[in-house]
């Protein structure tokens, strides 16, 4: 018996079709091969279930063999098998309405497609250059038979030998795929898309050390586990083997924080495991570590369009035939069930956490730190997960003690609410670097926060918005006092122009630092508070720092960082710099200051005749008048400010309150910090 034939009617070649439209990834004709032999296997051992079959099943092994001097793969099953006309049912009429017509037809289908026979077989000549069948159906009387085809629309069946039923799927690989004929590419492969496939599927043998090398046993090499874990019930499983599935799944990675198991059957069919990884930063490492299967078939880790962004950080895996997938399972298509699948998964997992806090909330705080950057991102990113989580999600102090929300705000509401009445949050960043500005409002009996995660900032604008009448200021923002304003500050009694000379005499001697700006004020502190501190605008800080994560703002991120020099005018320290100041520099400022108020009291009667006349009506030398009367105060000013530099300049006690501060804040490096500290061995002296 012999039947040659076309595959379709139209004369256009399907296989290039297949190659370059539905099939992005070669690799993946294996899975296809393999997991139509374990359909066809399951499909056995269900007729025998029901009594359709009355025979030995015998071993259902679906076996992966290479034989590298012929250049064939082979996939054998001892399956159903297909009769001559299951074979020009669903080999050689697939095409029967020609490419466009069957693109059209399966497209949107996936379940038409996976674990069957047709459009997952021709995956096969994406690798090769000829492909065989041998194959006995199960059923009574049933001849073998074999079905080739080189590529072409021709094919040919033949008689065969073949004593059991199944079948051989011999792909001959093209020249251009030889990489599909190397043993350890093969596993890998299997390794990837068949490790949980429903029937053990065997590649070669077992090895063992013997005589100084790897020789083969007799066992078979069973490269899957046939009930991987989520197939199982959650109440017969410990936690121990939940553990064992993640080191199955993750070899290289830390020991999970907890985990879920998804186990629903309607509206959709869905079960999986999702586990919390110990995520403490680099969101970006963490992601597509889900992986997708169909009926423990491996689709993906690509998981974006079926669970929310901020759940992409979770590891595990997630099984549903009710993914709707495209032609060849490489991405999602929209879809009902998806948004289903979605809500979900984010209901599971607030769900698991709330039921953690509430029954070990000791427990919860001692993973908090790792759960931290997850749950923020939830709640950055999703508004239903918000919602649900702000009654678990926590905030931590500097002392490492644990808050919720409405917690938090029990314990601040008392101390820490200014004369607006608004609720001001203290938070530090880095307990180490910021750890005077910690004890100065520990001292005034305000708790600080510790927000080190790398999504506080967009965590803190949006807190604002949420909790009302509620602002957040990280402690080195202002001086301890202003940070929490219950009442109209203290002015300094510095005449203003002692306020000039002392803020001109610092502002000389300030450092010039790349992409920096210093600016210099003067406040009545208390003599207990320090003589000198740098604050940093909390606006322009977290304005640079948001341009991290959001589009359009990184002109906040070309900005020059801005920092202020607060003089304390109570510090004895202080005081002294400035009485020095003007008994040191009295005799050259006398004639500069009075001309300069001569040319200010000027300039104002200028102004003052000009201010009558319409623009119009005012000279040309009136206006060269005013010019020069401002040129000349412009001359004043910088003759004093020299006077004051070149006093500055002298004053040790000038150097070493700048250079503290700036050491307080990390600032002071280089040859100024060399500078600083020889300075402070020879005034130790």
């Amino acid at each position: 018996m012999a039947q040659k034939g076309n595959i379709g009617v139209t004369t256009e070649n399907i296989f290039p079709v297949i190659k370059k439209f539905l099939y992005s990834d070669h690799e993946i004709f294996l899975r296809e091969m393999v997991s139509n032999a374990v359909d066809a296997t399951q499909k056995m051992k269900t007729l025998a279930e029901r009594g359709d079959f009355k025979g030995e099943l015998g071993d259902l092994t679906v076996r992966v063999s290479l034989d590298a001097d012929k250049g064939t793969l082979t996939i054998s099953d001892r399956g159903i098998g297909m009769t001559e006309e299951e074979i020009n049912k669903y080999i050689n009429q697939i095409a029967f309405s020609g490419v466009t017509d069957f693109l059209d037809k399966y497209k949107d289908n996936a379940n038409a497609i996976i674990g069957h026979f047709g459009l997952g077989f021709y995956s096969s000549f994406m690798v090769s250059k000829k492909v065989e069948i041998v194959t006995r159906s199960y059923k009574e009387g049933s001849k073998a038979i074999k079905w080739s085809c080189d590529g072409s629309p021709e094919f040919e069946i033949t008689d065969a030998e073949r004593e059991d039923r199944g079948s051989d799927i011999i792909l001959y690989i093209d020249d251009d795929c030889k990489e599909f004929l190397d043993k350890l590419k093969i596993q890998e492969l299997l390794n990837k898309y068949c490790k949980f496939m429903a029937v053990p599927v065997a590649f070669g043998k077992k090895t063992e050390w013997k005589d100084g090398k790897q020789v083969d046993t007799d066992e078979d090499n069973i490269i899957n586990s046939v009930e991987p874990l989520w197939t199982k019930t959650p109440s017969t499983l410990k936690d121990e083997d939940y553990k064992n599935f993640y080191r199955t799944l993750y070899p290289m990675q830390d020991e999970p924080l907890f985990w879920i198991h998804l186990n629903v059957d309607y509206p959709f069919n869905l079960t999986g495991i999702l586990y919390f990884p110990r995520i403490k930063s680099n969101i970006e490492l963490q992601r597509n570590k889900i992986q997708l299967y169909c009926n423990q078939v491996f689709v993906t880790d690509q998981v974006e369009g079926i669970v929310p962004e901020f759940l992409t950080l979770l590891h595990g895996v997630i099984d549903s035939p009710d993914i709707p997938l495209n032609v060849s399972r490489s991405y999602l298509q929209s879809d009902a069930n998806v948004k289903k699948i979605s809500k979900y998964i984010t209901k599971k997992v607030a769900d698991r956490l709330a039921s953690i806090f509430k029954e070990n909330r000791k427990e919860y705080e001692e993973k908090w730190d790792d759960l931290k950057i997850f749950i923020n991102y939830g709640m950055l990113s999703q508004e239903d997960f918000y919602d649900r989580a702000k009654d678990f999600a926590l905030l931590k102090d500097v002392d490492g003690k644990y808050f919720t929300f409405e917690e938090y705000q029990t314990l601040i509401k008392d101390n820490q609410t200014d004369k607006d009445g608004n609720l001001i949050y203290l938070y530090a960043n880095d307990k180490e670097a910021e750890y005077s500005y910690i004890e100065a409002a520990k001292s005034k009996g305000y708790s600080v926060l510790l927000l080190d995660g790398q999504l506080d900032t967009p965590m803190v604008s949006m807190l604002e918005q949420k909790l009302e009448k509620t602002r957040f200021s990280r402690v080195d923002a202002d001086i301890v006092d202003r940070l929490i304003v219950k009442e109209d500050k203290k002015e300094s009694e510095l005449a203003k122009a002692d306020q000039d000379n002392l803020s001109q005499a610092f502002r000389s001697q300030l450092p010039k630092v790349e992409k920096t700006e210093f600016y210099v004020d003067v406040q009545a502190l208390g003599e207990q508070a320090l003589p000198v501190l740098i604050t940093q605008s909390e606006y322009m800080r977290r304005m640079k720092e948001a341009s991290k994560f959001q589009a359009g703002m990184s002109f906040y991120a070309q900005m020059p960082d801005a920092y202020n020099l607060v003089l304390n005018s109570d510090h004895p320290l202080i005081k002294n710099v400035l009485e020095n100041e003007n008994k040191e520099c009295a005799d050259q400022l006398k004639p500069v200051v009075s001309e300069l108020k001569g040319l200010e009291a000027r300039l104002a009667a200028l102004h003052q005749t000009q201010n009558g006349k319409k623009p119009e009506e005012i000279t040309q030398e009136e206006k060269d008048e005013v010019k020069t009367t401002e040129q000349s105060i412009e001359e004043q000013r910088t003759k004093k400010n020299d006077i004051i530099a070149s006093y500055a300049k002298g004053n040790n006690v000038i150097h070493q309150l700048i250079d503290l501060a700036l050491l307080q804040n990390g600032m002071l490096k280089g040859a100024a910090l060399d500078s600083f500290l020889k300075r402070s061995v020879d005034m130790i002296k």
